[in-house]
This record gives C-alpha cells, structure tokens and sequence, in this order.
C-alpha cells in the first residue's frame, strides 16, 4: 500500500517559472511542497543556513559557497532559480567623476553586504576586467554575511544602522553602489557601465555563462537518508521550468558559474579556500 506522500518545507521565490510548482501542476506521488511565506526570498536565507529551518530553500550562490566552506549541512541540487548579467547593476552619479569601471579604484562603493552575490560577480569582473581588485575598492556596507562565521575584510566598512544605500549616493558619501534587481529610477543616477548589454555580452563571450544568482539546496540529512525524494526535487523542477527557463535545470547549468563563483569567492576573501 503505498502511503501518503512525504511533506516538505520549502522556501522557494514566486517566478514565472515555479508557478507550476507552487500551484501543484507539477506534483509527485511521492512527495509534497509545503511552502512558506518568504518575501523577499532573501529572508530565507539566513535561516537555512543558520538553523536548517526548511527541507528545501532557494539560496544565493555566494551564500551556498560560503556555507560549504564552514560545513553547513546542505546539499546543492542542479538546479538554479536566476541568473543574470550584472553591469546594470552598479550605479554612480549622473554628473560625478566616475567615467568607467576602472575609475572606481580608491572610491567608496556601497553594497548591502560585502558577500552578497551580485557584489561577487561585479567584484570579479571589475578585476578580471579593468585591474581593479577588491581591496583597491572601499567598501561600505550595510550587514554582514548569512553565514556568522563569515566576516568582512579589512578593506570593508560597515556604516551605522538606519543609513540607506541610495540615500548615500544622493548625497555623495558614496561614489558608486551596488542594487538588487529593482535599480531605482532615477535621473541622478546611471550605470558604471555605459553599455551595459556590451558588458553583459563581453562577459558572455569570456566565460560562456550567464551568472548564476540563486541556486536550490536541500538538507543533508534528507538527500543522503532519501536519495529518491532528491532525485524527485530534480524532476520537478525540471517539469515546473519547462517551457520558462528550462536552461535552469541540470548540471551543465550550474556549474560552470560555480566553478567561477568559487575561484572569485576566495579571491575577494569570501572564503578561504573553493
């Protein structure tokens, strides 16, 4: 007699392509999504990685990387919820100084925490790019890393609470910052980089990948005691994409961005090894 499917907790962003999932169109005989209410998805993170709150949680890559590398017990699933190119993403003045990416060397950059994920691929390419690495920056942030153990290096400073990112740009205590997904819209602002497609475009043409932002990870205790229901996550994924973002789904997908992410996590002192 077979028994009622297994119930797990998940923490899993709404998107185009997890609609399927969250409204039970993409089911299993085997298991069931329980899904939490976690807006933004970013909250989620934090307690996954600090107390395993869910059997199953979207996480930023950089957070995975650094959740390995102080054995956390999670398992990455092949399995990437965004990615995207980042160049719109770093912001300066309209009017200020700053004319190009290797103009940032010495500035006062802002981000919301030195180990967020957007920051790691900007930081990469800034050095890779235009020879301006990490600690050439100064950094401003606004909280730490996911991951306790994680701290800031020596060259990132922390601003008190209440500051607001934006707000420091406007008012010039910052040259350039670093946003999420929602640039705001503003005529004081524009991009670091003037053709930001051209950027997103150089950096596909070097390193064949679109960067991964967030993955899919597991417990470990669930995927080592049920392979199967690991191997169904999988599957249903893979079903909920189709036709959306199928390039999401499989090892090809994940993991050349996580080669990379590794190589530039240890570099900008993320992590202490990959």
């Amino acid at each position: 007699m077979t028994g009622a499917p297994l119930a797990l907790s998940a923490a899993i962003g709404a998107y185009p392509h997890t609609a399927a999932l969250r409204s039970g169109a993409a089911a299993s005989a085997l298991l069931r999504l329980e899904f939490a209410d976690v807006k933004p998805i970013s909250r989620a993170f934090a307690p996954m990685v600090r107390e395993a709150r869910y059997d199953v949680c979207e996480m930023a890559i950089a957070t995975f990387i650094q959740a390995k590398a102080h054995g956390k017990p999670l398992t990455l699933l092949p399995v990437a919820m965004a990615a995207r190119f980042q160049e719109s993403a770093l912001l300066c003045q309209a009017d200020g100084p700053i004319q190009s990416p290797a103009d940032l060397k010495g500035r006062r950059v802002g981000v919301r925490a030195y180990s967020q994920t957007t920051g790691m691929w900007l930081r990469g390419i800034l050095s890779e790019d235009f020879g301006v690495r990490a600690d050439d920056i100064r950094w401003v942030t606004f909280e730490g890393a996911h991951v306790l153990e994680c701290g800031d290096p020596p060259f990132v400073a922390r601003v008190a609470d209440g500051a607001d990112l934006v707000a420091m740009l406007r008012s010039r205590e910052l040259d350039a910052i670093i946003v999420g997904i929602d640039p705001p819209d503003d005529p004081a602002f524009r991009p670091v980089f003037a053709d930001a497609e051209a950027a997103a475009a150089r950096f596909r043409r070097r390193h064949g990948i679109k960067p991964v932002n967030h993955v899919v990870v597991m417990r470990d205790a669930l995927a080592a005691d049920r392979p199967d229901v690991a191997r169904e996550l999988v599957r249903m994924f893979a079903a909920a994409h189709d036709g959306a973002r199928a390039d999401l789904v499989g090892r090809a997908a994940i993991q050349p961005s996580l080669e990379t992410a590794q190589r530039w996590c240890v570099e900008q002192g993320l992590t202490p090894a990959a």
